[in-house]
């Protein structure tokens, strides 16, 4: 390698390297906005979840809103016949399935849910 190029290099780097951490940044900024937001907005029986116990996103979500202080409820589908008969009725393709409002959201997206809030 050329040593003039070297500098150029350790610049370059950096730069990605500070431009990934204002992104991060900027990313936990934005979810800790919208947290407050959808908290505000939520009341206890407008957020119902039907997840599964293995799901992974719905750990995800059910994380996400008690880390914000959002209400919701939740039932699993492999544990109460009656949610398992909503999930089918709803013929969504996985879980976690949002009821927010009456609306049905598929997977989980605190900006769908911020949306279907303020609709």
């Amino acid at each position: 390698m050329n040593a003039n190029r070297a500098p150029q290099l350790i610049a370059l780097i950096a730069l990605v390297a500070a431009a990934a951490v204002g992104m991060q940044a900027l990313q936990g900024w934005t979810r800790a906005r919208l947290g407050a937001q959808v908290a505000a907005l939520a009341k206890p029986s407008d957020i119902r979840m039907i997840a599964s116990a293995t799901c992974v996103y719905c750990a995800q979500a059910r994380d996400w809103f008690e880390s914000n202080g959002v209400p919701f409820s939740e039932c699993l589908i492999e544990r109460d016949a009656r949610c398992a008969e909503t999930y089918a009725m709803l013929m969504a393709p996985g879980t976690p399935v949002l009821l927010v409002r009456g609306q049905r959201l598929v997977g989980f997206s605190a900006q769908a849910v911020s949306d279907a809030l303020t609709q």
